[in-house]
This record gives C-alpha cells, structure tokens and sequence, in this order.
C-alpha cells in the first residue's frame, strides 16, 4: 500500500514498451525485440490461438484478452525473485498510469504499427499470480476501489495488425 502513489504516478501516456513477451505455452516465455500481432490471431503463435482462458461461445478466443499491458512499477513491486520465480508472462511491460481514469475502456493505443484497444474485461490477478507472488499481491489488486486501478494491468484486443517493438511507444489515438 506504501508504494501505491509511486505506481499511480507513472507517466500517463507515450511510455516506451519495456518488454515484450511471447508465449508459445504455459509457463513458456520467450523475450523478443518485435512482436506481430494480428486482428484474427491476437499474437500469432502464441497459446491464445489453442488454449485461451476465455472463450466465446464458438469456443474460439475472446479477443477481449489477446493482449496483456503490465504496469512497470507493479511487476518491480511483485516480481523479487527473479531467478527462482517466472516473469508475470504480460505481453507489454511500460511505464504507464494504466488507470480506468486514464485509460477508459475503449481507448485506442498506438503500439508501433499495431493499434490496441483497451478491454472491459478486469484483469483480477489469477491463481498463477497469487502462488508466483504472494496471497498479498493478489489481494491488493482486488482490494476495494483497486479494481478501477488496473493494479494487475490491463486487457486489450487487436483492432489494426502490426508490429511492436522495444521502444515503441504506448500512445493514446485522440
């Protein structure tokens, strides 16, 4: 809770893309300078296309989830042990107020050539994240008025193919 203002005090828009994460399966990561994403496929390769963990009723993927922002100074706070314990496994890490506040539902994000629209879906720090980094990282993120936060970071789908990469920035389409 002490480190609260700190996380809320992150840039509130134009962050450089810090990570990107590719996962081919659970508990797979694999860091790369570029990532492709697509309207279709959400990463292609990735296990959204055979395993998401949300569905529509088709069975196919909600591409409400087909791509993860974790906010930078959350994942500093959370993830100590970087040795002994994977990393959280979001597709995007940055330096962004990832707030409902800042970034309402709906709002366009230009990642590189890629254009991202930001989910309704609440990112509610599954059980992975409660064993990897604690019972207490995963209540804070559900605590009361920390939902609206986005504490866990935040969902988007794909709304133009393109391509991400390192440095690219994290910017909202006015």
């Amino acid at each position: 809770m002490a480190a609260l203002p700190h996380v809320l005090a992150a840039p509130k828009d134009a962050a450089p893309i810090l990570q990107l994460c590719f996962r081919p399966g659970y508990g797979a990561r694999d860091f790369r300078e570029v990532i492709t994403v697509t309207r279709r496929d959400g990463i292609p390769g990735e296990r959204f296309g055979t395993a998401p963990w949300v569905r529509l009723a088709d069975g196919s993927g909600d591409p409400r989830i087909q791509v993860s922002i974790l906010p930078l100074r959350v994942m500093d706070l959370v993830w100590r042990d970087r040795i002994g314990t994977p990393h959280p496994g979001d597709t995007i890490v940055a330096d962004l107020d990832m707030t409902e506040e800042n970034l309402p539902v709906g709002t366009l994000l230009q990642a590189g050539t890629a254009v991202l629209r930001v989910s309704d879906l609440f990112n509610d720090a599954c059980v992975k994240w409660k064993l990897r980094y604690g019972a207490d990282a995963k209540a804070w993120v559900t605590l009361p008025g920390h939902p609206a936060l986005r504490l866990r970071g935040m969902l988007c789908s794909v709304e133009q193919d393109g391509e991400m990469r390192l440095g690219d920035r994290l910017s909202r389409i006015r």
